[in-house]
Formats: C-alpha cells, sequence, structure tokens
C-alpha cells in the first residue's frame, strides 16, 4: 500500500462525501456532474485534497477523495459548494427553473472516512497490543 507523507508524518486519509441539491430536485446530468467534477479538482488544490472518484445520481453526487491531516475539510466543501453552487446556475442557466430561490446543494452533507481495514480489525488490534501469539 502507498501512504501520502509531508515532512514528519505518513497517512492515508480517504473520505467518501456525498451531496444533495436542495429539495433533492432531479437536475444532475452528465454535462454538470462533468463540470462539478473539474471544480472539486480545481478547488482542491489549495486545501491538499486528491480526488480518487467522482460520480451522481439525477439528485446527489458522491465522492471519494484523499486528504493531509492538515486539510481544512469543512472550509473546502463550504467552498466547494458556494462555488458550484454558483458556477452551475451561471453555465447552465434551465437550473434555475427547478431550484427554489437560488440555492443549489442543501446546507447539510454527508462525510464518512474510509480506510484499508474496518474498525472492527482495528479495535482487535489494538485490543490485543501486548499479547503473544
Amino acid at each position: 500500500m502507498e501512504y501520502d507523507n509531508n515532512n514528519h508524518s505518513v497517512f492515508k486519509l480517504y473520505y467518501h462525501l456525498i451531496m444533495s441539491v436542495k429539495y433533492r430536485r432531479k437536475v444532475l446530468n452528465d454535462d454538470i456532474s462533468e463540470y462539478a467534477e473539474k471544480k472539486f479538482i480545481q478547488i482542491s488544490k489549495k486545501y491538499n485534497i486528491t480526488l480518487e472518484t467522482f460520480n451522481h445520481d439525477l439528485d446527489h453526487i458522491h465522492v471519494l477523495f484523499r486528504a493531509h491531516p492538515n486539510s481544512e475539510i469543512s472550509k473546502f466543501i463550504n467552498a466547494y459548494k458556494s462555488s458550484t453552487s454558483r458556477m452551475i446556475k451561471k453555465e447552465f442557466p434551465y437550473v434555475r427553473k427547478q431550484l427554489w430561490k437560488s440555492i443549489f446543494w442543501t446546507k447539510s452533507y454527508c462525510l464518512l472516512t474510509s480506510g484499508g481495514v474496518t474498525v472492527e480489525k482495528i479495535r482487535e488490534y489494538i485490543e490485543t497490543q501486548g499479547e503473544k501469539k
């Protein structure tokens, strides 16, 4: 397994982000998703975040990304949501007709951590430290 690193640490931090369109409006298509993915890559560089996988359904997106321990993930997500909300409505004006007011994304999002092993395996590893096998 390859790890990311900086000056004083080695790490592999994966996150799964899910963001929904306001009122779960079914406005996402391949063009908007591709545009949102490009914006994710563009904005993420400033926050030491690397895109792994990006996909969409009609009313939400799923993103798998890696981050550094010092990445300000909540600030990144807010910057991404703000920027893409504004730019999607500008680049794809037909979307405005399906939204109420000028809000594109819901205020909330789901962010999950992901790793190479299950929590149960980590718990077992920690609990058995110091035991002879």
